[in-house]
C-alpha cells in the first residue's frame, strides 16, 4: 500500500479498534486495486498501488467513486498471501456502504490534517440498505434453550458425549450472554480476575478500549459459580491461566468457537432461526426494554454511544403496548359523560 496509508493508520490508531483498522485496510486495498487495475483512467493507468500519491487521491471525482461502488458488486483481488491467486468477492448495498464509509473516514482524516483540500466521498450518496427483520429468541425459546443445556434430550449421541464434558461451561457462557448482553468480542476477553462475586459485577473492555463495570443477577451468579467449581479442576496451558472460559484444549475460547457453540444448541430448539452471539445480545436488549421501558438504560448497559441505535433495534412497539396506549388517553371523565347523558 502507498506510504500515505501508514500515516492514516497511525493517525486513527488512538480512536479505533484493531478490527476496525483491519477492515479499513481491506477496503482501501480494494479501492487502490480498482484505481490501478480496473478504472483505466489517468493518472492511475499503468501504476502500481504503491505508486499512488495523496495528490492523485485528492483529485479523484465523486463519479469515479460511484464507478468503484458499481464495480464492487462482483470483483476479484489477489490473495494477500499468494498474489498469483485471485479471490472473488461480491457486495450488496451494505458492503458498498461500509466501503464508502471507509473512504469518507480516509479523506476526513487528511482533510483535518490539511493534507487534502476536499473530500469527494462526501458527495457520493450512501447506497440504500434494506432493513432486515431483527432476529432474537422469544421468551419460550430462551426457556427451551436452558432446558436443553440441563437435559440434552434433543442432541445426537456425539453431541451428548461432548456435552457431558462441557455442560457447566456451556451453560455459564450462554447464561452470561443472555443475562448481560455483552458483545462476543467483550466476552472472549474475560478473565477470572475481572469478576467480583461479592457485588455480582465484572469488568469488560468495550469497543475502542474503554473499560466499564457491569452487573449480573443472582441467577447468573449461581450458574457461573457452578462452572468455576469445574474450571478449578482444569490446568490451563501457559498464557491462558486467567482466561474465564477455556476450550477442551485448555486454551482461551475465541470468537469462532463461541459462535459455533451457540449455533449448535440453538439449531436444535429453533432450526429456522440463525442465532449468533449478537442475536443473544438482541434478546437481552429487547427483554431489558420490555421490563424497564427505559431506552436510555438499555443504551447504557449495551454500550451504545447513540441512543437512536438502541431505539432502532430494541424499542419495538408490540400490539399489546399499542392497545395499552389507546386505553391511557381519556377524552372525557366518566362524570362528564354522565352529565351529557342527562
Amino acid at each position: 500500500m502507498p506510504v500515505f496509508c501508514e500515516t492514516f493508520f497511525r493517525g486513527i490508531e488512538p480512536t479505533t479498534s484493531i478490527k476496525s483498522r483491519i477492515a479499513y485496510a481491506f477496503d482501501l486495498r480494494s479501492f487502490l486495486h480498482y484505481l490501478v487495475e480496473e478504472s483505466f483512467e489517468e493518472p492511475f493507468n499503468g501504476k502500481t498501488p504503491k505508486e499512488v500519491t495523496l495528490e492523485m487521491m485528492e483529485n479523484i471525482t465523486p463519479v469515479q467513486i460511484e464507478k468503484f461502488l458499481e464495480y464492487l458488486s462482483f470483483y476479484s483481488l489477489p490473495h494477500y498471501k499468494n498474489p498469483d491467486e485471485f479471490v472473488t468477492y461480491t457486495n450488496g448495498n451494505s458492503g458498498k456502504a461500509r466501503k464508502l464509509s471507509t473512504l469518507r473516514t480516509f479523506y476526513k482524516y487528511f482533510y483535518k490534517k490539511e493534507m487534502v483540500k476536499k473530500n469527494p466521498a462526501l458527495l457520493v450518496d450512501i447506497p440504500k440498505i434494506k432493513e432486515k427483520p431483527i432476529v432474537r429468541l422469544e421468551v419460550d425459546e430462551v426457556a427451551n434453550l436452558l432446558d436443553l443445556l440441563e437435559d440434552p434430550k434433543g442432541m445426537t449421541d456425539t453431541q451428548k458425549k461432548f456435552h457431558q464434558r462441557t455442560k457447566e461451561r456451556d451453560m455459564a457462557m450462554i447464561v452470561l450472554l443472555l443475562g448481560t448482553g455483552i458483545r462476543v468480542s467483550e466476552f472472549v476477553g474475560l478473565d477470572l480476575s475481572h469478576f467480583d462475586f461479592k457485588n455480582n459485577s465484572f469488568k469488560i473492555t468495550r469497543k475502542g478500549g474503554s473499560q466499564v463495570v457491569l452487573y449480573f443477577s443472582d441467577e447468573v451468579a449461581n450458574v457461573l459459580e457452578n462452572y468455576l467449581e469445574v474450571r478449578d479442576e482444569i490446568t490451563p496451558l501457559p498464557g491462558h491461566e486467567d482466561a474465564m472460559f477455556l476450550s477442551l484444549q485448555r486454551k482461551r475460547m475465541g470468537v469462532s468457537a463461541v459462535q459455533k457453540l451457540i449455533k449448535k444448541y440453538t439449531q436444535i430448539i429453533t432450526p429456522l432461526k440463525n442465532i449468533s452471539p449478537h442475536k443473544l445480545r438482541s434478546t437481552f436488549g429487547t427483554n431489558l426494554y420490555r421490563e424497564s421501558g427505559d431506552i436510555y438504560l438499555v443504551a447504557d448497559v449495551l454500550g451504545h454511544k447513540d441512543v437512536n441505535t438502541t431505539k432502532k433495534h430494541y424499542a419495538e412497539i408490540s400490539d399489546e403496548q399499542r392497545r395499552k396506549a389507546a386505553k391511557m388517553i381519556k377524552l372525557r371523565d366518566d362524570d362528564d359523560k354522565g352529565d351529557l347523558n342527562e
